[in-house]
């Protein structure tokens, strides 16, 4: 059987990046170019921003991609993008980037879902193995799905409100932080101790999350320590913050593992990227025998690379797009594989 090598494009919002991918695995060339910089001027992403400055990049992007990779377009056997969810201006580059490429090459063209492709991120250096159960944690998705195979997809729960990834920013901000705020509580968190009493949220069983009440107890808190002219033991408080998100990602991860009886387990999105998350995590894992995994720190936050992974089975199913692909700023996963 020939070699497949896709070209992938991911602008679903501020990192402009494309990956040549052969086979659904090796990464022949990746190119991220992030606008982390300029943003962090705003305390956050701004969209109008972001868009302009992916039609800036994009055809740099693709011919330091190509570069890398030592290939032409003409060597690649499909194109594939990131459609869906995301910044509908960011996506709309990416998109109409990719139909023009497929329309004057004569390429395939696959549209890929941005959670589909932070699963596919742990098949860059594993094989994951049906069924997993799979949690996805970013700014924009808190979600716990089980895995059948490589199309099948089954939504367990998710965030009925903020996604943890989003309240790691903003209590970041509460607390002073730079953006991007994730990176910066996990560095406060370890200069700290759990010393603040914070709520626990969704005590209940069941599969759903919650955080927006976690993020306003911690609002009214500094809020209410700074009327006052008390300190705040910031390192601490990022400390008890990440404790309990942590503690709320992983109890529902093992009671999802119990009911369902899966051996597998993934963990993926830009959250992943978390140490004390992975620990806890593989701690969950080990007690239950349950293989885990979770991406490379460089495949955890948005790249071209996971794209390509996620688009070789829609390859090989013949799953490809037509040029009235648009872009979308919300999308089921479970829609976009069926």
């Amino acid at each position: 059987m020939n070699d497949t090598y896709i070209l992938a494009i991911e602008t679903s919002c501020d990192e402009t990046s494309m990956a040549i991918v052969k086979n659904g695995k090796d990464i022949v060339g990746l190119t991220i170019l992030t606008q982390m910089d300029t943003h962090a001027n705003y305390g956050g992403v701004v969209p109008e921003i972001a868009s302009r400055m992916h039609t800036e990049n994009i055809t740099i992007v693709l011919e330091e991609t190509l570069k890398r990779a030592k290939m032409t377009i003409e060597d690649i056997d499909a194109i594939a993008v990131t459609y869906a969810p995301g910044l509908l201006g960011s996506l709309l580059v990416g998109v109409e980037c990719a139909k023009t490429l497929a329309f004057i090459y004569n390429k395939p063209l696959i549209a890929v879902n941005h959670t589909m492709g932070h699963i596919f991120a742990n098949n860059i250096e594993y094989d994951i193995v049906y069924p997993t159960l799979a949690l996805i944690v970013s700014g924009g998705h808190t979600d716990l799905l089980v895995l059948e195979n490589e199309t099948t997809i089954k939504r367990l729960g998710s965030t009925i409100d903020d996604s943890v990834g989003e309240v790691f920013d903003k209590v970041a901000r509460v607390l002073g932080m730079p953006y991007p705020g994730g990176p910066n509580i996990e560095k406060s968190a370890a200069k700290g101790q759990n010393t603040y009493d914070l709520p626990h949220p969704m005590q209940e069983e069941g599969y759903n999350f919650s955080y927006s009440g976690l993020k306003s107890y911690i609002i009214n808190l500094v809020h209410n320590e700074k009327q006052r002219n008390r300190e705040i033991r910031t390192n601490d408080l990022a400390c008890s913050f990440q404790t309990v998100a942590v503690d709320e990602l992983t109890r529902k991860v093992k009671y999802a593992l119990e009911q369902t009886g899966i051996k597998n387990m993934i963990l993926a999105g830009g959250v992943s990227a978390n140490k004390y998350l992975r620990k806890e995590m593989e701690k969950v894992c080990n007690d239950l025998n349950v293989t885990f995994h979770v991406p490379n720190i460089l495949y955890c936050t948005d790249n071209a690379a996971m794209i390509g992974c996620a688009a070789y089975p829609m390859y090989k199913n013949k799953q490809f797009a037509d040029f009235t692909l648009n872009a979308k700023s919300n999308e089921n996963i479970e829609n976009s594989i069926s």
